[in-house]
C-alpha cells in the first residue's frame, strides 16, 4: 500500500512573503514583537519608563521577554526595552538636560539621576549642537534611535523642542550674555504694617538691605542662627504687601 501525498500550490500571498525573506519562509514572531502587538505600540517615551515603579517596570520588561531582568537595575532594565522595541520598529522619543563635553559632542542627561552619567543617556552629535546652537543646560525632546553595533548609547535623531519650544525660535534668541541687564525700579517693602508682629526683620531689611523688583539676594551666616526664619518672613512680607508679585 503507498502513500498519497497532496500537493498543493502556494498562494501569490505565500510566494510573495518567501521572496520577501530572500527564499526563507518570516521567521515566528518573537516575544516582544507580540507584546508590541498586544499593546498597540507604535511609539515609547523613555520618560514614561522611568516614571514606572520598579515592580511595574520588571513586569513590562518580562512581556518583552528580557533576559534577567530581574537581576538588572532599573537604568539597564529601561535600556534593554527601549533597545528591543527599537529593533522591533517602534518609534523611540527622549528627553534630557545637555551636557556638552570637551570634545564637541554630548549627552543628554537625566533628572532622575541627579544629571549623573548612566547608561540612559542620551548622545548628541557635534553637528545636531552646532546646527541648533545647544549649551549645556539646554532642556532637549526628540527622536532617537538604539545603539549600533560597537556604539554604548541611543543617540538623537531628530529634534523636537528646545527648553519646550520650538526649535526655530530658539535658534534667534540672544545669548544670555548678551542681553542687556535691567536694574530694579520698583522697591519692595518688608515691613508688614501690624503692630501684633514681634519679629521686625523686615524692617531691619529695608534699613540695611532694601530690595527691588528683580533682584537676587544672598543670606551669609554661619548655621542655626535663623536664615530659614528670615526667608519665612521676606515670603510673608511679599505676599502680604505685594500679593501680585
Amino acid at each position: 500500500m503507498s502513500d498519497v501525498i497532496d500537493i498543493v500550490a502556494a498562494s501569490p500571498a505565500d510566494e510573495a512573503a518567501f521572496e520577501a525573506e530572500g527564499g526563507q519562509y518570516p521567521a515566528e514572531p518573537t516575544e516582544a514583537s507580540k507584546a508590541i502587538a498586544a499593546l498597540g505600540l507604535t511609539r515609547m517615551s523613555l520618560q514614561e519608563l522611568k516614571e514606572k515603579s520598579p515592580a511595574d517596570l520588571l513586569a513590562f520588561a518580562e512581556q518583552f521577554d528580557i533576559e534577567n531582568a530581574n537581576a538588572m537595575r532599573k537604568q539597564d532594565m529601561m535600556f534593554a526595552i527601549l533597545k528591543v522595541s527599537a529593533e522591533e520598529g517602534v518609534e523611540i522619543f527622549g528627553s534630557g538636560t545637555l551636557e556638552v563635553v570637551q570634545d564637541g559632542f554630548g549627552f543628554l542627561r537625566s533628572p532622575e539621576a541627579n544629571y549623573l552619567p548612566g547608561p540612559d543617556d542620551i548622545y548628541v552629535s557635534p553637528s545636531q549642537i552646532r546646527r541648533f546652537g545647544l549649551r549645556t543646560g539646554d532642556t532637549v525632546d526628540g527622536g532617537i534611535r538604539a545603539p549600533r553595533e560597537g556604539e554604548r548609547y541611543f543617540a538623537l535623531t531628530k529634534v523636537d523642542q528646545i527648553n519646550f519650544e520650538n526649535p526655530d525660535n530658539v535658534r534667534h534668541k540672544v545669548h544670555f550674555d548678551n542681553l542687556t541687564p535691567l536694574y530694579p525700579e520698583e522697591r519692595m517693602t518688608m515691613e508688614i504694617d501690624d503692630p501684633t508682629l514681634k519679629d521686625r526683620s523686615g524692617r531691619v531689611i529695608d534699613i540695611v538691605a532694601p530690595l527691588g523688583k528683580g533682584q537676587r539676594c544672598l543670606i551669609v551666616s554661619p548655621p542655626r542662627v535663623g536664615k530659614t526664619v528670615m526667608l519665612q518672613n521676606i515670603a510673608k512680607s511679599i505676599a502680604a504687601n505685594h500679593p501680585n508679585s
